[in-house]
């Protein structure tokens, strides 16, 4: 049973009334924005990324804000533009790196180099927290607020037993380990706010296109379900439970 399943958080958020900022331009993150439109009217949304492009295909009718998780000035950027409006009640990032130009996975130790384990550490590590120390002070300490970034099972130490993935699997862990205790400090400071971690489960998108292979078809998901999934994870949390590590489903991951 999850551990949140028979608690009245008071947390739908349909009844939510101020803005929300998704972090990350990739499929969940876009699912993120268009069901949010329809499960959290009373929020205006916005988009941060990094590159913005002429036009979004979206119904929700958010709005682009230019963002780099690995710039300081873009950060502090984002949160003048958010500065003086509606609090801010909900920010999810889904921004990561698993692969790219000069970034591969690891399947063996000899495959590591620095340059990679810098820049997977820059994205997946540090870029939460960062964008959380930029937005602490747009976020109400009288209502209820989510901070949550994607983290991924592999990113569990105790449920590491294949190896490989080096960079990755280590920069999942420190996020992990940084929001935990940004959570612990926001326990006092911001007694409403919920801070959390979340597997999204393998979703359809060009982060795992190059490993989904394997996958069977009922374990891969669609953008829209894990976004459909990870919401009502989020709306079934309350700050009670801040700095937990859930699944897709709802379910504690070891740390």
């Amino acid at each position: 049973m999850c551990p949140w399943q028979d608690v009245d958080h008071q947390s739908g958020l349909r009844h939510w009334q101020g803005r929300a900022l998704v972090v990350g331009a990739g499929g969940i993150g876009k699912a993120l924005l268009n069901e949010l439109a329809l499960r959290a009217p009373g929020l205006e949304c916005f988009a941060g990324q990094r590159h913005l492009p002429a036009s979004y295909p979206s119904a929700g009718g958010w709005q682009p804000l230019q963002l780099d998780l690995a710039s300081d000035a873009s950060l502090a950027a984002l949160s003048a533009a958010l500065a003086g409006g509606p609090p801010l009640r909900l920010v999810i990032n889904t921004a990561g790196l698993l692969h790219g130009e000069g970034i591969q996975p690891e399947k063996r130790l000899a495959h590591l180099n620095r340059a990679a384990l810098e820049r997977s550490f820059a994205v997946n590590a540090f870029g939460p927290v960062l964008l959380a120390q930029a937005l602490e002070q747009l976020l109400p300490r009288d209502q209820p607020c989510h901070f949550a970034s994607l983290s991924a099972r592999v990113g569990s130490i105790a449920d590491n037993h294949l190896g490989g993935w080096y960079s990755y699997r280590a920069a999942k862990a420190a996020q992990n380990q940084l929001l935990r205790t940004l959570a612990l400090e926001w326990r006092r400071r911001l007694p409403l706010c919920c801070v959390s971690l979340l597997h999204p489960g393998t979703t359809a998108t060009p982060l795992s296109a190059p490993f989904q292979a394997g996958v069977p078809a009922e374990k891969l998901f669609s953008p829209e379900r894990s976004a459909r999934q990870l919401l009502t994870v989020l709306e079934g949390l309350g700050p009670e439970l801040s700095g937990g590590f859930w699944a897709w489903d709802g379910t504690a991951i070891p740390w």
